[in-house]
């Protein structure tokens, strides 16, 4: 199948304001972006850069620090490399309608080769995000089924990472406030996730944080 013709078939760009179907390369090769998704569950797109397109899974839980803790990951459709900076809105009644928000991104380092390990079903990477780093590996169990772990290092830990850091890293926002300022369903964005409203984190309590101001949206 020709690159992103799923993904160009399930959207009507007439509609949405996600990005069109182009295949291209960020700077490094190997971006990385977690996507917090309210649309009729709140889950969280994982996704990878491969050949110039992010191989795309969708995480129920989100990730999770703990190595003892094993997180389905459903593979979807690839996604251009512009959806990396995609935040805001998808419309009600279009595919994935509802809220997004980008939750963490980075590089990887890939610790296997990534298209044999995409066929044999075991990808093994280490992250340099905000938020997730060190080594974690997905391994398909069936079909579309595969599940992501964390491996055991320095970044490892029992904290659930998804409560003590809800908020966006493009522009610190909740999904509620990103519904509330792009004209979205607040309501919807709020429900499933308790801490939608939290105010940021103290700085003080966490290690320091650089992201882009408020507004950015691209990272190619």
């Amino acid at each position: 199948m020709k690159p992103l013709k799923e993904y160009q078939q399930k959207r009507r760009f007439t509609k949405t304001a996600e990005p069109p179907p182009n295949t291209k390369r960020s700077p490094s090769g190997h971006l990385f972006v977690v996507q917090k998704h309210r649309a009729s569950h709140l889950h969280y797109d994982f996704r990878l850069e491969m050949d110039g397109v992010l191989k795309s899974w969708a995480v129920p839980k989100g990730p999770s620090l703990d190595p003892s803790v094993r997180r389905l990951a459903m593979a979807v459709e690839d996604h251009p490399l512009d959806y990396a900076g995609f935040e805001g809105i998808i419309p009600e009644g279009e595919y994935g309608g509802g809220t997004v928000m980008v939750w963490d991104r980075g590089t990887y380092v890939p610790e296997n080769d990534m298209a044999a390990g995409v066929s044999k079903g075991e990808l093994k990477f280490t992250l340099h995000g905000t938020k997730l780093k060190g080594s974690w590996v997905l391994v398909r169990t069936r079909a579309r089924q595969w599940l992501l772990i964390k491996h055991r290092d320095q970044y490892a830990s029992t904290e659930d990472i998804t409560v003590s850091a809800p908020r966006s890293v493009l522009t610190q926002r909740s999904l509620a406030e990103i519904a509330k300022d792009e004209g979205g369903n607040v309501e919807k964005a709020a429900t499933g996730d308790p801490l939608a409203l939290a105010p940021p984190v103290d700085p003080k309590s966490r290690a320091k944080r650089k992201s882009p101001p408020y507004p950015a949206r691209s990272m190619t």
